[in-house]
């Protein structure tokens, strides 16, 4: 396996310290603080260690409370809520330092076969008909502040291809829409558990960067400060992460120093995997001078 994707998959499988209490490890992404979408997959992991019965995710609803240290582990603690005939809830507490950095619930379903609906998936060129996400040339990358050129060096253990043509460096205002390619570099284990886990974990890629598409900004500018606060995850049917996955998105609102977007997950064949929401910061700050 590849050894960004087995370093990540290492990360989820998190250290048992007592029957209801998980630590788990975070890794440097190039951000300052720990990916949100490490956390959100790490605490979905822990939640699915304390059910024994096969009952699979079908929503996940989470709060960001404080930034996380990637240098430091998280210690997940998870309440068992109700374990019903048919359902499951559990409630996750993320601390750092004595501190709440980020708290979850989320449900768990027996199979079962009902109404058939969704939505057509949107109209896109295939993956293998778009470029690789492009990172900017070298002489853009040695004008950036070291933390924003980390952040977009680093190897990551996804591939991006983007619809639209994007340079996060030279933003232009447009429509908040756009769709994205992903898949992760190298096959995995067949676990759903574990696939519906890096789904989070996705899913917290290009989400609220979104909204800031009308505004023609980018964090990467030094003009914007960006931070999730809730992140809302719904999973519809079964899917893999290690095959092309598009995540269409768009967003309806920006206001209050606040953006909000929503995101669809479809599988090549045009299944409607997952449904993501997100409201984050999107603050403006005058740039240093």
């Amino acid at each position: 396996m590849d050894k960004r994707l087995a370093d990540l998959q290492q990360q989820f499988a998190l250290e048992r310290l007592e029957l209801n209490l998980f630590r788990g490890q975070s890794r440097d992404t190039g951000s300052p603080q720990v990916f949100g979408g490490q956390v959100l997959g790490q605490a979905l992991m822990a939640a699915y260690a304390t059910l024994d019965d096969g009952r699979r995710v079908h929503s996940m609803h989470a709060y960001f409370l404080r930034r996380g240290d990637f240098t430091k582990p998280i210690v997940y603690s998870v309440d068992r809520s109700r374990d019903g005939g048919s359902f499951s809830t559990r409630r996750v507490v993320a601390v750092q330092n004595g501190e709440q950095i980020f708290i979850c619930s989320a449900s768990f379903q027996i199979e079962e076969s009902g109404l058939e609906y969704q939505v057509t998936a949107p109209k896109v060129p295939p993956p293998e008909d778009l470029p690789p996400f492009a990172k900017p040339s070298q002489a853009e990358l040695d004008k950036l502040p070291e933390k924003l050129r980390r952040w977009l060096e680093i190897e990551r253990p996804f591939e991006f291809r983007p619809v639209q043509p994007y340079n996060p460096l030279r933003p232009v205002a447009c429509e908040p829409v756009r769709q994205i390619w992903m898949r992760a570099v190298d096959k995995l284990p067949d676990d759903d558990s574990l696939h519906r886990c890096l789904l989070a974990y996705i899913s917290d890629y290009w989400l609220l960067d979104t909204s800031t598409m009308p505004h023609g900004s980018s964090f990467l500018r030094g003009n914007l400060i960006m931070a999730s606060i809730d992140h809302a995850i719904w999973f519809h049917r079964a899917a893999r992460v290690d095959e092309w996955l598009l995540y269409s998105l768009d967003s309806p609102s920006s206001s209050g120093a606040r953006g909000f977007a929503r995101g669809s997950f479809f599988t090549r064949d045009g299944v409607l995997a997952a449904s993501t929401a997100q409201e984050g910061l999107i603050r403006l700050v005058q740039p240093q001078s």
